[in-house]
């Protein structure tokens, strides 16, 4: 672990704690509804057993973004909009517009908002579920991807320049308190915590999801 001086982010090695897949040719978004992964693959949402890796459900649903599970209903991005899905039917129940307008990344669900990454502009949006309205914007100094919070501490994952991290910002400021480097050649697509230990990562072109530890202070 190493301490900026400039900054006062901690940067540490990402620990990659399983892989999953290839599930497809490409793996987008990613959410965890309390059992199972989901994974946005492009024209399907694929579910599996984070315990044995067994593909349990498959949703077929435009899925070219960011994805997120609010303890009831799916959220998804699907080019311009963010549809509402019930996994029980697969059925899309409701759909807002998305706010860039088809340059949208990541996708989580907290404290009773959307909050959506907007990857070149380098931005996080927390938007209205109801409508699609923007609430506020926290800048970030990276293409922002997958997005999540968890314990009150808000994570994105960055994917610029063939580098990619996880990490905490501050979610007033957008200042970096701490990056988990990825290792050279592993990309972060979406993000999603499992709530406690672990980060599930979307991991672009390689088709697979991996599981990262959380670090614990």
């Amino acid at each position: 672990m190493s301490q900026s001086s400039k900054t006062q982010t901690t940067v540490r090695a990402a620990e990659i704690v399983r892989e999953y897949g290839p599930l497809a040719e490409q793996v987008h978004g990613v959410t965890h509804d309390g059992q199972r992964v989901w994974a946005a693959t492009g024209a399907k949402l694929i579910a599996f057993d984070p315990e044995s890796g067994e593909q349990t459900r498959a949703l077929d649903r435009p899925c070219d973004a960011g994805t997120a599970f609010d303890g009831t209903y799916l959220y998804q991005i699907a080019e311009e909009r963010i549809d509402k899905i019930d996994p029980a039917s697969g059925k899309v129940v409701a759909s807002i517009p998305a706010p860039g307008h088809g340059y949208d990344s990541g996708l989580t669900w907290a404290e009773g908002s959307l909050w959506v990454g907007q990857y070149r502009d380098r931005k996080i949006h927390r938007i209205d579920p109801a409508n699609g309205a923007i609430l506020r914007t926290i800048e970030s100094n990276r293409f922002v991807t997958g997005v999540t919070w968890v314990d009150g501490e808000l994570w994105h994952g960055t994917w610029e320049a063939e580098k990619s991290d996880i990490r905490r910002i501050d979610p007033d400021s957008g200042a970096v308190l701490e990056r988990l480097e990825m290792p050279e050649g592993t990309g972060v697509s979406g993000l999603e915590s499992d709530g406690a230990d672990l980060f599930y990562c979307g991991g672009g072109n390689s088709g697979k999801v991996r599981s990262v530890r959380r670090p614990r202070e």
